[in-house]
């Protein structure tokens, strides 16, 4: 097994919006499909796609009762990820609001 490659693999499937918002949800702990339909707002054929790939790739796993299906994370070093993530986000979002205060300032200067 490559581990590049597995390793691309999760970050893939982890970099789509339907599929972080299903990781985010999930976070909360094991849901039906059925309840993640309507939150979703995305048609049930998509959202198992959806799932058949997380599952593929190791980040859910699933359990049937009776018709319904239920998903949860199988290893929850994923939320490390996805939290070390948000806070690259939050450092480039905080630099870029200081960068337009500080233009805002000179522009405000040369006035």
């Amino acid at each position: 097994m490559d581990i590049l490659q597995r390793k691309a693999d999760i970050l893939k499937a982890l970099g789509q919006p339907t599929r972080l918002k299903i990781v985010e949800l999930l976070r909360e702990g094991e849901r039906c499909v059925c309840e993640m339909l309507p939150i979703l707002g995305e048609e049930q054929a998509n959202v198992s796609k959806h799932l058949s790939l997380l599952r593929q790739t190791g980040i859910v796993e699933f359990r049937k009762v009776g018709v319904s299906s239920y998903y949860k994370i199988k290893d929850k070093v994923v939320f490390e990820i996805l939290d070390k993530v948000e806070k690259m986000v939050q450092k480039e979002l905080l630099k870029s609001a200081e960068l337009a205060k500080a233009l805002s300032n000179v522009t405000q200067k040369g006035r």
